[in-house]
Parts: C-alpha cells; structure tokens; sequence
C-alpha cells in the first residue's frame, strides 16, 4: 500500500473522503433541495461495487476516512454490505456515516456491526411543528427515536449537526446544546452554503455567521478550548463544555474560510470526484472505473493537481447550481 500520495498544488495531503451512496433522500430539507426534486437514473448511479473499488483506490493512496453520505444513505438498498466491505479495507482507519435519522431506530445496530465508527445526525430544530416545516414533512419523533438508538448501539461518538438560518431556527442555538449535553453526543453548527437554486427562503435573509451562535452559547455555557483534532478530521473547529463530555464544533464556509488546511475530496453518487465543496473542478471517475479501472489511481494522483486553493461564497450570487443532496453533504 503507498501513504500519502494525494497531495495538491498547494501542499495539503488529502485523507478524508465523503463518498455519496445516493442523491435521493427522504426528506426534503428547505436548505438543502428544491421542493420538486429530479433525480438521477439509475444508470448514472455507481453500483455499489464500483463505489467498494474507487474506495479502494482511495485507501491506497492513503485516505484514512471514508465518511458515507448522501442525500440520504439509509435509502440506498445494499448500504450495509457496502458499509461491512469498506470497514474491511487495509489501511482505513474510521468508516463514519452522516444521516438524517429518520430509519437510524431499525439501522443503527446493523451499522454498528458493519463497522461504522461514529455517525452524525442532523436535526435542525427540536420543535415538532418547525421540524415539519425545515424538512417539508418529516417527523421530529422519528429521529429522536434514530438518535436513542444510536446512543444504546454503542457507537464511538455521535455527532448532532444543526444549519442555523437566522430567524428560523437560531433562537434554538442553546436549547438543542443543552439536549446534546444532556444525551453526552456533540455537536456542530454549521453556516448555510448558496448551492443549488430554492424557493423556500431568500439565503441573504437567513445567512447567521458562527460567531454570533457563539456567543449565544458563551451566556449559557462555560466554552472551553479544545485539541480536538487528527490527520483525517472535518473542517469543525471545536470547544468543550465544561463539566460534560460535549464538544461544540463550528463548520464555518462563509465568514471563515478553512481552506487552508482542507484534507478531503467527495465523490457524489454518480461518481463524479469533487475536488472542492465551493467550485465545480471535477473528474468523471465513473467512466474510468467502467472502462478503465485499473488507471484509477493514478487519475485520481493527477486530478489533486487541479484541487483549487479555496472556494469563495456569496449567497448573493449562486454559481454551483448543483444541491447539497447532489454533492455528498
């Protein structure tokens, strides 16, 4: 196995990749997805072989962490056997998952079992009427039923993810802290990003930056500085509570750029690899891993060449018009 060869233009070594299982979910986020959703054939989609040998591919070049998302994974038929082959790679070191909650109650053991290490739940508003509201139809019960069995599946960490949108949901900033204290998960605040066209809400009226949920928490919370971070981690940059085991990460696109320090890539669901969330530089690793598999590899090698330095976001101006459902969230 070689260590360590995805490394860009500009130094940074990757070693994380989120690998998108499926573009549908089964919710429909105001912030994430249109309404009315086209979604991709079936044809388009890599099988779940073909995604086992670009992860492969991947592990080689040494990538420690494969983060599993979507849309949503738990819809995609067979996520259990791609789960149990990827855990089994040489070389990788976490297998982790993000995932709305909705199907975690029937889940969360068997993705244990599979080999996944940690999982994320996102879960924007512990009010019932506004959950509906923010997923279009979802039901705040099914997913606080996700994230307890979540929490009796034993997994090495839980992660809450919440996109604070001002005047929506950022007078829930303390109280969904206060729930992960109380239940021992983490979690992360994450700033809205401008990718894809929607209808719901105009992204200059709800755009809050992290520094403002900040300081919300600090009148709650005794906020502490925290080391938490490794080779292979996101871009959340962490505080701890003090007197509970709750982390209290920040994933920050618009008002502070981490760029500097990115370690992933993404492949989305129809194999397309994204060198950055915020530009559109990709490769089609789908027709090389049907045609061509065994230059994999090295076209991945080549491709970290054209990895862009930073993104530069403007809810003002959305040039990515693809969705978050579409990139690999």
């Amino acid at each position: 196995m070689s260590e360590g060869q995805l490394v860009d233009g500009f130094g940074r070594t990757v070693r994380y990749l989120r690998l998108s299982v499926t573009d549908r979910c089964n919710l429909r986020c105001t912030y994430c997805m249109a309404e009315d959703m086209t979604f991709l054939p079936k044809s388009r989609v890599l099988s779940l072989e073909e995604m086992a040998l670009v992860s492969q591919a991947f592990v080689a070049l040494g990538v420690e962490k494969i983060r599993l998302t979507g849309g949503e994974p738990l819809v995609r038929n067979g996520l259990l056997t791609l789960a149990q082959n990827l855990s089994k790679l040489d070389g990788l070191r976490e297998l982790v998952m993000t995932t709305n909650g909705v199907l975690l109650d029937q889940y969360a053991v068997p993705l244990r079992d599979a080999g996944v290490s940690r999982i994320n739940i996102s879960i924007d508003s512990l009010r019932a009427e506004r959950f509906t509201t923010l997923t279009r139809f979802g039901q705040l019960d099914d997913v606080l039923r996700g994230i307890q069995a979540a929490r009796q599946a034993s997994f090495e960490k839980i992660k809450l993810n919440v996109v604070v949108l001002k005047g929506t949901n950022d007078d829930e900033v303390v109280e969904l802290t206060q729930f992960a204290v109380d239940n021992g998960l983490d979690i992360a605040f994450i700033e809205e990003m401008p990718l894809g066209e929607i209808s719901s809400h105009d992204r200059v009226d709800t755009a809050l930056d992290n520094a403002s949920v900040r300081q919300q928490l600090a009148e709650h919370f005794c906020l502490q500085a925290s080391n938490y971070k490794d080779a292979a981690s996101g871009p959340a940059r962490y505080l701890q509570i003090a007197d509970s085991d709750t982390k209290v990460g920040f994933i920050s696109p618009m008002s502070d750029n981490f760029c500097s320090s990115c370690n992933r890539v993404r492949v989305t669901a129809e194999g397309q690899l994204l060198l950055c969330l915020g530009n559109e530089h990709s490769l089609d690793l789908r027709a090389i891993v049907r045609d061509n598999p065994d230059e994999l590899q090295s076209a991945i090698m080549q491709a970290m060449q054209r990895k862009p330095e930073k993104h530069t976001f403007d809810p003002n101006d959305i040039t990515i018009m693809r969705h978050m459902s579409a990139t690999g969230g």
